[in-house]
């Protein structure tokens, strides 16, 4: 996604290659959800013709300055880019247009034709960007509204801590908080904080003047190195957190690290230097983890875990990144009460698999006491459809509950046949019915009855025919 360094990469695209040029065509997308608060046709008409005098950001935000008022600003969202024809400007995840897509791309909202040929073109696949028209940009939000930069404007070691000492939130939380500190999105967030060794869900008030300290440094230096490098993230420093931090599960890498050529060239140096011996290799190559547990996800060795703080998911080592103070306590007794709860769990699961033929022998047992107090000769009185339909419906929501499933099944499948057997032969001297099973329904054996009949008919018929023969 793009954030301070994607932007700022952006603006010296720009600066660099269209500043001095002429406006000498406009086309503005018919899109009002991204063409914020003016229409295509006097959004065209206000720019042709003006002359590209700087390019300027704040933040996640970048503004052009003409000849004459008004401006146009773009807010990049989610995948705003920058595309200039024939000029290299930094791609990232989720800006989607391709060097083989069709130009101007379908997805363009912005572009512009200059009058040395040039070509400039503002997309955004998602639609969540904002481009609007400005008289002053810097002036009205939602530029006015940020923080400091966190590249132009940066704070001192007491500022920061200061403002800091105030905030009761979750450290990750007021990084992305753009009215405290402009430009700084999730994966830097994430970045600076695995750098600083501080967890994302410390209390930002929390944090003593030494963690401030070594963030502030942190956020100075993986910005400008990011900066520095147009936010290439091959380019990026090989132990950073970014290259392992796009699995979004714990222990799954989503893709491999993007390499240009001289990275390339690096690594195979180096492996040729030391006698290809894996051994040997630097420790925070990401060889060492796939050699380890192939498919997990880890940094210089150590586990990433995944959480959402202030609504974004997270990346983080909880090896070296820890809640301290009274956050830290807390999250003993947390845990500590996590594991009593699976533990007395497991301890209820396994109590029910040894009490569930009881309750088994105890539910034929009413059933056969119900038969006994029958009228002689009768079958009783059918119950209701009506009556038949709740009493299983109602026995059928019991076996939803979860893990007693498997346990239900086991008791279906055998233990009940016994003891119901055993019961109705003891209580009544007959094997008329099999047991009730779990699902309310009660099975009568017919079958039997109907085999019984048939063998007394037939030994009947038998000892009729020995009399008359003996006769």
């Amino acid at each position: 996604m793009p954030e301070l360094p994607e932007v700022e990469a952006a603006r010296r695209a720009i600066e660099e290659n269209c500043v001095g040029k002429k406006i000498v065509k406009l086309i503005i997308a018919d899109d009002p959800k991204v063409i914020d608060g003016v229409s295509a046709s006097e959004f065209e008409a206000s720019l042709l013709g003006k002359t590209i005098v700087s390019a300027h950001r704040k933040g996640k935000n970048m503004w052009l300055c003409l000849d004459s008022p008004p401006f146009p600003s773009f807010q990049f969202g989610m995948a705003g880019a920058v595309y200039i024809k024939g000029v290299a400007v930094t791609k990232y995840k989720r800006s989607a247009v391709k060097d083989t897509d069709e130009w101007p791309s379908k997805y363009s909202k912005f572009f512009v034709e200059l009058d040395d040929g040039l070509e400039m073109s503002f997309t955004d696949k998602r639609r969540f960007a904002k481009v609007r028209l400005l008289k002053d940009p810097a002036s009205v939000p939602p530029i006015s509204d940020l923080g400091p930069d966190a590249l132009l404007e940066p704070m001192t070691v007491d500022e920061f801590t200061k403002s800091l000492s105030k905030k009761k939130i979750a450290i990750k939380a007021l990084l992305l908080d753009q009215s405290f500190i402009s430009g700084i999105g999730n994966w830097v967030a994430d970045e600076v904080l695995y750098q600083a060794r501080i967890h994302p869900l410390q209390i930002s008030a929390s944090l003593s003047k030494e963690s401030c300290a070594t963030l502030l440094e942190c956020i100075k230096e993986v910005v400008q190195n990011a900066v520095e490098v147009d936010a290439d993230c091959s380019r990026f420093p090989l132990k950073w957190l970014f290259h392992f931090r796009w699995g979004k599960k714990p222990g799954k890498v989503s893709g491999k690290i993007p390499m240009t050529m001289q990275f390339m060239l690096q690594v195979i140096e180096k492996a040729i230097e030391v006698g290809a011996d894996s051994s040997q290799f630097p420790n925070n190559w990401i060889f060492h983890s796939r050699e380890k547990k192939p498919g997990k996800a880890f940094v210089d060795g150590k586990k990433i875990d995944f959480i959402t703080v202030g609504g974004r998911t997270t990346a983080y080592v909880p090896e070296l990144q820890k809640l301290n103070g009274v956050q830290s306590a807390k999250a003993v007794v947390k845990q500590k009460k996590q594991t009593s709860k699976r533990k007395g769990s497991e301890d209820d699961d396994g109590d029910n698999g040894v009490d569930a033929p009881e309750s088994a022998v105890e539910e034929v047992t009413e059933n056969v006491k119900s038969k006994r107090g029958r009228k002689p000769g009768g079958r009783g009185a059918k119950p209701s459809k009506k009556r038949k339909s709740k009493e299983s419906d109602d026995d059928d929501s019991d076996h939803h509950a979860g893990d007693d499933d498997d346990d239900a099944d086991e008791l279906q499948a055998g233990d009940d046949d016994d003891y119901a057997d055993e019961l109705q032969e003891t209580k009544s001297g007959k094997a008329d019915e099999l047991q009730e099973t779990k699902s309310g329904k009660a099975t009568k054996n017919k079958q039997a009855k109907a085999v019984k009949t048939s063998k007394e008919k037939f030994t009947s018929k038998k000892s009729k025919n020995q009399k008359k023969k003996a006769k």
